[in-house]
């Protein structure tokens, strides 16, 4: 009995395989035109700010849907920081960006430091907040970097080219 459990799990399993490879794959245009009232944008402005002076900057904005993260890199001389956003929205209340921060400083004579961050931030379309994932804005004199976020609905007037 246990033997034709086992070999009945097997011939299901096996044709799950073989459905899943009949599955057309579209490409990443054609999904996001099909789940455009969904999609958004996350402007991102990335700044490093050592004694209020701007020492670099940049700027990019991602198309996303609702639960798939954007992810943004930064490497320093003496520092690594990745940083995973990803967008939540929800009916009759803010939106929820979730971020995650992963964060490596190399410390002279400590060596290097990791740190964890996670934060659930609640923001409207076009209200820009700011994570911060190394440093704050209330000790001026300290090196520190500033991720500007603002997350808009995506809109277009027709669909992708071929």
């Amino acid at each position: 009995m246990t033997k034709h459990i086992i070999e009945g799990m097997l011939f299901f399993i096996s044709g799950l395989t073989l459905f899943a490879q009949e599955l057309p794959e579209l490409p990443l245009e054609s999904m996001l035109f099909a789940l455009r009232d969904r999609a958004v944008i996350l402007s991102m402005i990335t700044r490093v700010v050592d004694d209020q002076n701007e020492i670099w900057n940049s700027s990019s904005s991602k198309v996303t849907i609702p639960g798939r993260s954007v992810g943004l890199k930064i490497v320093g001389d003496n520092v690594v920081v990745t940083v995973q956003f990803t967008p939540y929205l929800r009916r009759g209340g803010p939106n929820i960006l979730v971020a995650q921060g992963q964060i490596w400083v190399d410390i002279p004579d400590l060596g290097i430091q990791y740190q964890t961050t996670i934060q659930t931030i609640p923001l409207e379309f076009g209200e820009q907040v700011y994570f911060l994932p190394l440093g704050d804005k209330i000790d001026r004199d300290k090196a520190r970097i500033e991720i500007q976020l603002e997350l808009l609905p995506y809109t277009w007037s027709e669909p992708p080219g071929p």
